[in-house]
């Protein structure tokens, strides 16, 4: 059985909506998505001012979490 596929726009948009609920100070995460083969994974990156903020390593973990998650349920479009 395959998944539904989402564009990479709307996975991060998802990633976003999860993000802003459940990790404070996620606005200024670059996030991009990494295909492997048939699987995918979401990439974080911010510049160094917001890499110095608190609270900075919890959202790229629950970034992590959140695209685990999604790449369990979506296939990438492309």
């Amino acid at each position: 059985m395959t998944k539904p596929a989402k564009t990479e726009a709307e996975l991060i948009a998802m990633a976003r909506a999860e993000l802003k609920v459940h990790a404070d100070g996620a606005d200024g995460l670059v996030i991009s998505i990494v295909r492997d083969g048939e699987s995918w994974e979401f990439r974080a990156d911010a510049d160094q001012a917001m890499r110095n903020k608190p609270g900075f390593p919890e959202s790229v973990a629950m970034l992590v979490q959140i695209g685990d998650h999604l790449s369990k349920q979506y296939d990438l479009k492309g």
